[in-house]
């Protein structure tokens, strides 16, 4: 209903236990840390299948021992800089009360509004969320092709049915998100800690034979790599970044695993295999020279092939289950945070509060996944679209992350500048080699992203005109006030609680109920939500309730951004209010705006209000947001012009 941040602590009666889901009980941590190689380290883990492919398409597939060396060189050295520094010691650091994505940045340094100050570090993070969903479209096309293409080294026989397969596995996987992922997740980090076994096994074998590619530790085979190629430097320079992309995931998954699990699961096992896997792939470019194709399935024995591309298979819908998952996830927080329309979403565990189903996000993401999956057929033309989203995502996460050093660490500017200017530095080099690809595919996620960036600044520029307007004609309640206690108001047996964006004490919509219908019933509670820029709100400051007098009530109640918002729980455990009140059994009356432009406006600002009124319009009900009885609500309809 409304979004604002608040700390203060509710007056009124008797405090509310959460009415929420609340997180499973946390669990050993190297339990935990194979619950994070599933739900974490999906996207990164399967990077391999794409990363080198990409080089050696930029490359034109020929290396010198150098250059190989200098490609090998520059991913272990992004890796460590991008993964193990910046995300694993700082980005992770800066949780906003245990939960972490780029929209939980956002609220933590103090911006959720594209007005004032702090405008600018709004835009900053919502644009980084929206690109969000423009790779995570991508991300499953790339990875299900990627894997399903390896048996292109056994057969050419089967490439024309690649494509179609990868559409038929992207169909069935988009299908199953209603079921929920609480059954399947179990088995997600056991599959994922045979996957990188496998790979590090795979790499071995090609660091074996070709001992020298240990060498590229040395960050100066980088440097020169990118000093002698020019140009085509740069072209390498956006096929590496491949190797981090699904970076964001360690810290927008945080409030899921917790830090200590991902960090673990990350220097123990995740890195080494990868490190290994790049290593064994390098190898074998210095042994070929010349190269066409992936090296990934090249570097495994004939007869390893096929079920080498089955558990490539598994692992990449294991990746794209992560994505999606991510998508809904962050569709809830931008949601309560007043970015978004409220869309229906289904809770599909009972324990886990973070496993959800947003059916809207997914059948639209289906649509745009499998047109790119059909429209591009190849990883190797997917590769172009890739990475563009993801390290525009990466430098507003900088930007943020140098933010929260200043105002929330308290760090000297000098330490700050420092600091977030050798990541600046890494991601600035990323975003450019990037760039290149526009042309290429790299405009389609951009695009995206643009789109829900602008329907997110839509909406929040047509929520705050409509509680403009909407004060603007509010009425003094004092006449009101004044009447009811007079008796001239006739009042009806019963409970009734108005829901409001208002958090004055008389709302409008009581006000016209009354002049409508001319009597008021005898118990009535005026409600306000209000979803704080806090994950979550302690249990003692849930809920205030206030005595107005003669049988009207202010209440006001407050979820987290990521609280499962669950009204008629905790409306049932107010008290207080006397026996009389009857709020198992009262009616809820809640507004159903229809808003219009005004004819007089600009016709861009007219195409503006048009757009927010179908969004406003096609938003949840809050019998269904709220959890509601369907049978004891009202909703009146009112014109607004805004």
């Amino acid at each position: 209903m409304n979004t604002r941040p608040t700390r203060r602590r509710a007056t009124g009666a008797a405090a509310l236990a959460s009415p929420v889901a609340s997180p499973q009980p946390a669990s050993p941590p190297h339990w935990a840390a194979l619950t994070a190689l599933g739900i974490v380290y999906g996207d990164l883990g399967t990077s391999p299948l794409y990363t080198l492919q990409a080089v050696v398409q930029a490359t034109g597939g020929r290396f010198t021992a150098e250059s190989a060396l200098g490609v090998l060189s520059l991913i272990v050295w992004t890796l460590i800089i991008t993964i193990s520094i910046k995300y694993c010691q700082f980005v992770m650091r800066a949780d906003n009360r245990g939960e972490g994505g780029i929209l939980a940045l956002m609220s933590l340094v103090g911006a959720n509004s594209l007005r004032g100050k702090t405008r600018w570090l709004t835009a900053m993070g919502l644009l980084g969320a929206a690109l969000i969903y423009g790779d995570g479209v991508i991300t499953p096309a790339i990875s299900v092709l990627s894997a399903l293409e390896g048996v292109k080294v056994v057969t050419s026989a089967l490439t024309p049915f690649v494509m179609p397969m990868a559409v038929g596995i992207l169909l069935f996987l988009f299908a199953a998100q209603h079921f929920g992922t609480a059954k399947i997740g179990a088995a997600f980090g056991p599959i994922m800690l045979i996957w990188f076994l496998v790979i590090a096994a795979l790499g071995l074998t090609g660091v074996l034979r070709h001992p020298g590619v240990l060498l590229a530790i040395d960050p100066r085979h980088a440097i020169g790599f990118l000093a002698r190629s020019g140009g085509m430097g740069f072209l390498v320079l956006g096929g590496v970044f491949l190797c981090i992309t699904g970076g964001e995931a360690l810290y927008a998954d945080m409030g899921h695993i917790g830090k200590g699990p991902i960090r673990l699961s990350w220097y123990a096992i995740v890195l080494p295999s990868l490190l290994l896997s790049y290593a064994g792939q390098t190898g074998l470019l210095m042994e070929k020279g010349t190269i066409l194709g992936n090296p990934f399935f090249q570097l495994a024995p004939h007869w390893a092939i096929y079920p080498l591309v089955a558990l490539a298979t598994v692992a990449t819908v294991i990746a794209s289950q992560a994505i999606i998952t991510g998508s809904f996830s962050m569709t809830r927080q931008a949601m309560q945070l007043g970015w978004l329309p409220a869309v229906n979403i289904r809770q599909t565990s009972d324990k886990i509060y973070g496993q959800i189903y947003v059916p809207v996000v997914n059948w639209l993401m289906m649509a745009a996944t499998v047109g790119i999956t059909v429209a591009f057929r190849t990883s190797d033309h997917l590769a172009g679209a890739y990475g563009t989203a993801v390290s525009t995502t990466m430098l507003l996460t900088t930007g943020l992350l140098f933010t929260a050093m200043l105002k929330v660490w308290r760090w000297p500017i000098l330490t700050a500048s420092l600091v977030a200017g050798v990541f600046l530095i890494v991601d600035l080099g990323f975003f450019s080699a990037n760039l290149l690809k526009i042309a290429d595919g790299g405009w389609l996620p951009l695009t995206l992203g643009l789109a829900v960036f602008l329907v997110m600044a839509i909406w929040r520029s047509g929520i705050d005109s409509v509680r403009t307007r909407l004060i603007k004609t509010t009425e003094a309640p004092r006449r009101f006030m004044a009447d009811l206690k007079a008796g001239r108001i006739p009042r009806v047996d019963g409970t009734a609680v108005f829901l409001t964006r208002s958090e004055r004490n008389i709302p409008q919509l009581l006000i016209e109920h009354v002049r409508h219908m001319g009597a008021l019933h005898r118990n009535v509670l005026a409600l306000t939500v209000i979803f704080d820029e806090t994950p979550r709100v302690a249990a003692n400051q849930h809920c205030g309730v206030e005595a107005l007098g003669d049988g009207l009530w202010r209440a006001t109640v407050r979820f987290g951004f990521v609280e499962i918002p669950d009204l008629f729980t905790a409306l049932k455990e107010l008290r207080g209010m006397g026996a009389s009140f009857d709020l198992a059994g009262a009616i809820y009356f809640a507004t159903r705006d229809l808003v219009t432009p005004r004819a007089t406006d600009p016709f861009l600002l007219r195409v503006r209000v048009s757009l927010f009124a179908f969004l406003y319009r096609n938003a949840v009900k809050v019998v269904d947001r709220f959890g509601l009885p369907p049978k004891n609500v009202v909703e009146i309809a009112r014109q607004i012009e805004i």
